[in-house]
């Protein structure tokens, strides 16, 4: 395909105008302000548009909207304890399976096309995801509230099948990383297992990280030390890493995982919706951490929406801070995109530039909220919504043009994640 007199976000943080990007299979060949010689197939016309690299939600639950609307407001521990770990105990592979479609439709009318994902079925979610052209890092979140260690969990020999089976399928878009849920539901054996697996798998970690300030105070009571210490000491940074949360760290917690280079996955609605906090980016970023931006899942945000997050993010920050220019719209993006794609071990993704993936979400800009259209940049963190998506494509393929979903039966899917939410209340 051909997209022709567009204008494209480049790497450079600057938008440019009448440009021609031509795609041939998973790769953007050409990007230019003339014609290319190559006929690439099909055009685009690209009046009113803008194209940008697509969205990488860096932290998610995408089967937890069959959750959305349940157990509102509520705490963390209590929403955990009392609704979610009960309501979830009554799922189905096939029913996580219908969730997960459901949730990569709604992230394609939202111009994402990536999920790192922590969840339990892991087998129902990798089929959803190929089934669907999504790309995907999926771990199982491990919780443990007893003695076993880890070779002993289910977990364990999920996670080999997984390896074997799905681990780089679908030409590398669907990835297997490995996953604590969180210091309070894990015991320090399977931690230190757990990071001495994912060495010997040589691939990456997730996990909840000081979400809330309970969970972090509590910590220190257990181990004398805070969570991303705690972490840091089992060796559980010593892959790459994706921390999601990160709203109550110390300045040494910054120091520790700056120096391990993991990336923070801020949740701003979800920690928002929760009442856990406000994420001090700026310190963040002073301590050079790598920032991206995760949606949480459906049920504590409720929207998989990285547009909504986007704007929430920027805002709260100000207010955080004091600070009016916190954090540039520009920075904000690229911690939607290309921050993303790097946290999920994707490093030819998230740029519009020749030899990168096809990874590009279409923007209408003949809206009535993007004029004057001077600063688009701007209109996308603080005007722009879902709505605004009008193609979505996936290394070069396009999973969503114009409220058409050529990968999913969305009406289908739709009517099984009412069944089964409503087969699940009457289980409980």
């Amino acid at each position: 395909m051909l997209f022709h007199n567009i204008a494209i976000y480049r790497e450079n943080n600057t938008v440019a105008q009448n440009q021609f990007v031509g795609v041939e299979g998973a790769y953007i060949r050409y990007v230019g302000d003339t014609p290319p010689k190559k006929d690439f197939g099909p055009l685009i016309d690209g009046k009113d548009k803008l194209l940008l690299p697509a969205f990488y939600n860096a932290h998610a639950h995408t089967p937890m909207t069959i959750l959305r609307g349940y157990g509102e407001n509520m705490a963390l521990s209590d929403w955990l304890t009392k609704k979610i770990f009960p309501f979830e105990a009554k799922l189905t592979p096939e029913m996580v399976r219908n969730s997960t479609l459901l949730g990569i439709a709604e992230m394609f009318r939202g111009g994402v096309v990536a999920a790192t994902d922590m969840y339990f079925f892991g087998e129902a979610i990798m089929e959803a995801f190929a089934e669907s052209g999504a790309k995907l890092n999926l771990s199982l979140g491990t919780v443990c509230f007893d003695q076993r260690g880890f070779y002993e969990l289910p977990d364990y020999q999920e996670n080999e099948y997984l390896f074997r089976q799905w681990h780089g399928a679908a030409d590398g878009r669907l990835l297997v990383d490995m996953s604590i849920h969180g210091e309070y539901t894990s015991s320090a054996k399977v931690v230190a297992e757990v990071a001495s697996y994912a060495k010997e798998k040589n691939c990456r970690m997730q996990l909840h990280l000081s979400e809330t300030k309970k969970e972090h105070e509590e910590c220190i009571g257990r181990h004398g030390k805070t969570p991303a210490r705690y972490f840091y000491d089992h060796g559980l940074f010593d892959v790459p890493t994706t921390a999601a949360h990160c709203v109550w760290l110390s300045e040494e917690d910054m120091t520790l995982l700056a120096e391990k280079d993991v990336t923070v996955a801020t949740c701003p609605v979800s920690n928002m919706k929760l009442a856990s906090g406000i994420a001090d980016l700026p310190a963040m970023l002073k301590k050079k951490l790598q920032i991206a931006l995760g949606t949480d899942g459906a049920s504590s945000n409720n929207s998989l929406s990285m547009f909504d997050d986007m704007k929430s993010l920027a805002l709260v920050q100000r207010v955080g801070s004091g600070d009016p220019a916190a954090l540039a719209p520009e920075e904000v993006l690229s911690f939607a995109t290309v921050n993303g794609a790097r946290s999920q071990g994707r490093s030819d993704c998230g740029l519009i530039k020749e030899g990168c993936r096809a990874d590009l979400t279409l923007i209408n800009t003949a809206s009535l909220h993007f004029y004057p259209r001077q600063q688009l940049i701007n209109h996308l963190i603080y005007a722009a919504d879902n709505s605004d998506v009008v193609m979505t494509v996936v290394d070069g393929k396009i999973v969503y043009d114009h409220g058409d979903f050529p990968t999913i039966d969305t009406e289908k899917v739709m009517f099984q994640v009412e069944r089964d939410f409503d087969a699940v209340l009457k289980a409980l």
